[in-house]
């Protein structure tokens, strides 16, 4: 499954032009997803809202996983999240979220990997509290490992569970499975320190989203690390799809380097995710 079986268009047209106008990228979201979350106002988690926000803003593809799976029911969550792939194939892929404190978590995990649309795997240490590099997490990279699929992990500067440190420890160990880092550390000053990670660890790519990432944090990470080490992703639902959207389009890049961020880089992960 790639995010080209998307179509190279949408249902509303394309997506708004880069500062230079005219052209119009083609935008896939790494990091989205559906549900609600007890802490946090999310005014509509459906996949039905999110498609026609991805429409107004022109996205192709958005990966996602269930919110309900990152909390507190990740098999429930996870078979949501396929019956919203069964309905929307091709502008939604998802990620399954593994619970690592789920005893039926790998099997379980290894069957969801071989469901159309699902592209990868979803880590979220800080809900699980427990830490990436954990070997309870090792049945997930291997699993990822087996189907050809991407690992997405929730990344934050100063964390016991998801700190840049996790993240390095533990790509080297699977190095053939593309691990993103979720927000590229959160907090402005791990930015750096997510560059430095990147440049040491071929298997490990940046993330965009996060409510303290700002344009100019985005161009500083490209000058560090490269666009083609660094993917577009919003975390909608949870934060609003068009002020992560907007960071990248009005960044002051060259325009082969936004349309790297904006597709490019999610384009090589997910040609490289074999059906």
């Amino acid at each position: 499954m790639t995010a080209g079986d998307a179509g190279s268009g949408n249902a509303a047209g394309s997506p708004p032009g880069g500062p230079a106008g005219g052209h119009r990228p083609r935008i896939v979201d790494a990091h989205g997803h559906l549900g609600r979350w007890h802490a946090f106002a999310i005014p509509d988690g459906s996949a039905a809202g999110l498609i026609a926000m991805m429409d107004r803003c022109g996205v192709a593809t958005a990966c996602v996983s269930h919110l309900l799976a990152v909390g507190p029911d990740a098999r429930a969550g996870n078979a949501l999240l396929l019956d919203e792939l069964a309905a929307h194939p091709g502008r939604l892929l998802g990620y399954a979220v593994y619970n690592p404190h789920d005893p039926e978590a790998a099997p379980r995990l290894r069957d969801l990997l071989g469901v159309p649309g699902v592209v990868g795997v979803k880590l979220h240490p800080e809900v699980h509290e427990l830490a990436l590099d954990h070997p309870a997490y090792t049945p997930a990279f291997e699993a990822a490992a087996d189907h050809g699929r991407i690992v997405l992990a929730h990344g934050q500067h100063g964390s016991p569970y998801s700190g840049v440190r996790h993240f390095t420890a533990v790509a080297p160990r699977h190095p053939e499975v593309p691990l993103l880092m979720g927000h590229s550390g959160l907090f402005p000053a791990g930015y750096a320190q997510a560059a430095e990670a990147a440049a040491r660890c071929p298997s490990l790519i940046l993330e965009t989203c996060g409510s303290r990432m700002t344009a100019r944090h985005l161009v500083r990470l490209v000058a560090e690390t490269g666009a083609h080490r660094i993917a577009f992703g919003s975390d909608a639902v949870f934060l609003d799809l068009r002020t992560g959207l907007g960071r990248v389009l009005l960044a002051d890049l060259d325009e082969p380097d936004r349309e790297q961020i904006l597709h490019g880089t999610m384009d090589a992960l997910l040609a490289g995710s074999r059906p």
